[in-house]
């Protein structure tokens, strides 16, 4: 049986999940302790994290979507981003991610609903300390992606 449920105590020992999210462990801490985390269980332990945070004027944003590589394609990700979409339905008017312009990831993020919003020009350039590469293309810019809550 899945479930879901919000992380209270230590969120360092998801490190491992969220690193696949963002590899580099500095700009994961910049958001780490700001906003919920929530786990996803599958019955044989947490196998999927997403950290959702509070970007002001009604958005709340994704910040880390990690499925356990051994568990990509089951469905996971879509449910972490259906709950997430639910659960702050009525708090917020829109629910935001942020990802490098992938073939692998931006697609992902449009079946489920969400739609290019804008792009922040150089972010990884300026804010990585190594280039970044996702599924043969060199990430320059982050695409944000929203969907009205």
């Amino acid at each position: 049986m899945v479930e879901i449920r919000k992380v209270t105590g230590d969120r360092r020992r998801y490190l491992p999940l969220l690193l696949l999210a963002d590899e580099q462990l500095d700009m994961v801490e910049r958001y780490l302790d700001r906003g919920e985390l929530w786990v996803l269980d599958d019955g044989s332990g947490v196998v999927a994290v997403c950290l959702v945070t509070d970007e002001g004027e009604g958005v709340a944003e994704v910040k880390s979507l990690a499925v356990d590589s051994a568990c990509q394609g089951k469905g996971y990700g879509r449910a972490l981003l259906d709950f997430a979409a639910t659960r702050y339905a009525g708090e917020f008017v829109a629910l935001q991610v942020g990802t490098g312009d992938s073939p692998l990831t931006v697609p992902f993020y449009e079946r489920c609903g969400f739609v290019r919003h804008h792009v922040a020009k150089g972010f990884f350039a300026d804010n990585y300390d190594h280039p970044i590469w996702e599924g043969g293309v060199l990430l320059q810019d982050m695409v944000y992606l929203r969907k009205a809550l």
